[in-house]
């Protein structure tokens, strides 16, 4: 009988073992999420959000902290964060961004400025549809978080606090069941509310605001507004309100080996039509001026070369954008562009998200 009472008891023992992650974590959490507020600026068409995750007070706060907590990363190094700093309109200043050891990646790290009205494919190629998907890929990355998500998942389950943040945000009754979906449901709720239109730009279009003489010929040769200045073809790609088309476009920067091998393939490498290679989603041009270096490689420096490189005409490709052609822009006409290009910043926008990090390890 003894022998029998050893066993149950070490039986009960290994059950409690394998259920710790559990005691405490989260069924006692209230779930009561509250609907997060969200307006579509005027102008802009209304945002997709999905059925299956709509937006909520307690969503977004678990997607903030996530987006700024380095405990999504092989060795808690780096987070989201690391590549999209709020700072600079959630970009990170660099050609390549680094990622766990320092190692370098393939391209720049895009804004995540109105990333959450992005239709057409997100990341440079377009190789995800939805923001819920994307929030998967850079963990596992090798070059960006380095982890997987079997060790992220189990990381997250026996977490001191995260547990409780997920029941809040969807309601999840045991942290065994906090996974890889339910953070890209969360990251994918805070990136949402990353909406910038309250530019001076904004303010100009609802009539609070004047632009000086260079910012309306900049803006006048941006939208080949008037026969009276010359033309620069940048509103066929740059529509407002998102200043993108969001499609897929070689803008001539590199000349092919071959009709379509380029040293990056792009768009092409996803859909494997030769005719994409070489193709680049069209990035926003809103806080343009704080999203240096410029294009997918950041191989522009400045907005002067990335004017000087579209007044060139580009390199030839059979796929080259019918609108990228050489350009009759004088040194005065540069300057009025790059004038117009400024009035895109949106300081209302950065102020709102200068915290976001905050209280996040």
């Amino acid at each position: 009988m003894r022998a029998v009472h050893l066993i149950i008891g070490i039986g009960l023992l290994i059950l409690t073992a394998c259920t710790e992650p559990d005691t405490g974590h989260p069924a006692q959490t209230p779930f009561s999420p509250q609907p997060y507020e969200h307006q579509d600026p005027p102008g802009f068409v209304p945002m997709l959000l999905p059925a299956d995750n709509p937006m909520t007070v307690e969503g977004v706060e678990l997607g903030r902290r996530l987006f700024f907590d380095p405990v999504l990363s092989a060795d808690n190094s780096i987070s989201c964060a690391s590549c999209h700093l709020p700072a600079l309109a959630f970009t990170d200043g660099k050609a390549q961004s680094n990622g766990v050891l320092g190692r370098r990646g393939m391209r720049s790290s895009p804004s995540l400025v109105n990333v959450g009205y992005y239709y057409k494919g997100l990341f440079w190629d377009g190789r995800v549809m939805t923001l819920e998907e994307q929030s998967l890929h850079p963990v596992a990355d090798s070059l960006e978080m380095a982890a997987s998500w079997p060790e992220i998942e189990q990381r997250l389950r026996s977490h001191s606090e995260y547990p409780a943040l997920f029941r809040r945000a969807f309601g999840i009754p045991k942290a065994g069941e906090i996974n890889r979906y339910w953070v890209g449901k969360a990251l994918a709720q805070y990136q949402r509310t990353l909406v910038s239109a309250d530019s001076k730009f904004d303010k100009k279009t609802r009539g609070e605001t004047t632009f000086t003489e260079m910012e309306q010929r900049g803006w006048t040769i941006f939208f080949d507004a008037s026969p009276s200045v010359p033309n620069s073809e940048c509103g066929h790609c740059h529509i407002d309100p998102l200043f993108t088309t969001l499609e897929f476009h070689n803008n001539g920067l590199d000349a092919p080996r071959d009709p379509f091998i380029f040293p990056d393939p792009g768009r092409g490498g996803v859909t494997g039509n030769r005719f994409d290679n070489g193709t680049f989603r069209v990035p926003t041009l809103r806080n343009i001026a704080l999203t240096a270096p410029y294009m997918h490689d950041g191989r522009f420096a400045t907005l002067e070369e990335v004017i000087d490189h579209y007044a060139s005409g580009g390199h030839y490709a059979d796929n080259l954008n019918p609108n990228i052609m050489e350009l009759n822009l004088d040194a005065r006409d540069k300057a009025a562009l790059i004038a117009f290009l400024h009035t895109l910043t949106d300081d209302t926008f950065l102020a709102k998200h200068a915290g976001d990090g905050e209280g996040v390890r």
